[in-house]
């Protein structure tokens, strides 16, 4: 009998599911060969690190940022401290403290993340009394310096940073913004004095670039009524740094929320609505051009997918996936964009999670495991996958359950797949 490599019975469990895939069900690896997994945190206390699209590896492949602390299945509180730390790979998974926090959130973390251009600085936010804070530390001497503004997304050389109001966030949203000050525009539905900063990280100058107020009078707002509330989340850099995404959504009084997704440059000019029928979740800059999205009532499908959109109003939109890459996941692009990395939500009575790769060209996906969410996980404090990648391309990084340690980091070795 022929002996099958690891990678040859993953790639033919995928292939003889094909015909499931095509007929809309989702396609899952029927040879059960998932490539080899461990967790790289211990308890009793819990890590995790949020979300997907952070620099969560170091540009070696070799540290692994991650957050850290003692209570699960509530919401943070304002004198809720986290402790900030990285596991290395090279020895024995060691976990090696080197910050703390007193800004952060169940989904996001802190926004804790390697700096980009950087071998060895990592940059996440805090709290200092009624402020919220940044800090840049070098994790090769200790070297560490405050910036008074938090941070979201950091442009790709590193020396700037967009932000939202995380206060406002935490008003209108529990579990992405940030315990401590209260939103002081609460009664405004769209507010002229907070909105989009952004944060010059050389001199540690912050300025409005647009305001909640410009955004809430710009184009069409699909479902207009009153008291809706408006507010920004989701802020991502492209990768040339010319451009960042950001979400804008509004709240209405029944706690229900729409979405339009825009563009704009690094000083908050040049917005584009790219996105603005009112559904757009997760994305991902495929390019500098590109951002692969979710939303639905596109193409004719009325369900929650995939889609590729050019970044200009009118542009060109491209479903990608249909049937086989998950609709409602956390994507990301591996470097050279042959693959997409993504996962599920939990599925079926046993509530597993399902981290997966989507291969473009051919249209095949990869179940990388199963991961059971207990129904104890839920609303703001769920535990997501939100799988990251190394910039090796070789192992995936998730967050899930592990025994009864609660949420740990989970390494899991693609290096067989994608070669």
């Amino acid at each position: 009998m022929m002996r099958l490599t690891r990678r040859e019975a993953i790639m033919a469990g995928v292939a003889s599911s094909a015909a499931i895939a095509n007929s809309g069900v989702l396609c899952a690896t029927r040879a059960k060969e998932f490539p080899p997994t461990r967790v790289i945190t211990r308890g009793p206390k819990h890590h995790w690190f949020g979300y997907y699209d952070k620099l969560q590896f170091d540009p070696n492949s070799r540290f692994v940022l991650g957050m850290e602390v003692g209570f699960e299945h509530r919401s943070p509180l304002p004198s809720d401290v986290i402790k900030v730390g990285m596991v290395d790979l090279e020895d024995n998974d060691r976990w090696i403290e080197f910050g703390e926090s007193r800004a952060w959130c169940w989904q996001q973390g802190c926004m804790l993340q390697w700096l980009p251009g950087s071998q060895s600085e990592v940059i996440w936010n805090d709290r200092d009394g009624d402020h919220f804070v940044c800090h840049i530390l070098d994790t090769s001497n200790g070297d560490k310096r405050t910036l008074a503004h938090p941070i979201y997304s950091v442009s790709p050389d590193g020396k700037s940073a967009v932000a939202p109001d995380f206060r406002r966030i935490n008003d209108v949203r529990p579990g992405y913004g940030y315990a401590g000050p209260p939103d002081p525009f609460a009664d405004d539905l769209a507010p002229t004095e907070t909105g989009i900063f952004h944060i010059n990280l050389e001199t540690g100058e912050s300025q409005l670039i647009v305001s909640i107020a410009d955004i809430a009078r710009l184009g069409v707002i699909p479902n207009p009524k009153f008291g809706i509330k408006h507010y920004f989340n989701h802020l991502l850099f492209n990768p040339d740094g010319t451009r960042f995404i950001a979400l804008h959504r509004w709240q209405y009084p029944d706690g229900s929320r729409l979405t339009r997704m825009i563009t704009a440059k690094p000083d908050g000019s040049d917005i584009r609505i790219v996105c603005g029928n009112g559904y757009t979740s997760h994305f991902i800059w495929r390019d500098s051009q590109h951002i692969l999205a979710q939303s639905k009532e596109l193409l004719g499908n009325a369900n929650w997918g995939d889609f590729l959109f050019e970044d200009r109003e009118g542009g060109t939109v491209e479903e990608i996936g249909h049937g086989v890459l998950d609709g409602s996941g956390h994507l990301s692009y591996l470097p050279n964009n042959q693959w997409i990395l993504n996962d599920t939500y939990p599925k079926g009575a046993e509530r597993l999670q399902t981290p997966h790769l989507y291969h473009v060209a051919s249209g095949r996906r990869i179940d990388l495991g199963h991961f059971h969410l207990p129904p104890m996980y839920t609303g703001e404090w769920r535990v997501d996958t939100h799988p990251r990648f190394s910039p090796n391309s070789k192992y995936v990084c998730i967050d899930a359950p592990h025994e009864n340690y609660g949420r740990q980091l989970h390494l899991i070795d693609i290096g067989e797949i994608v070669v």
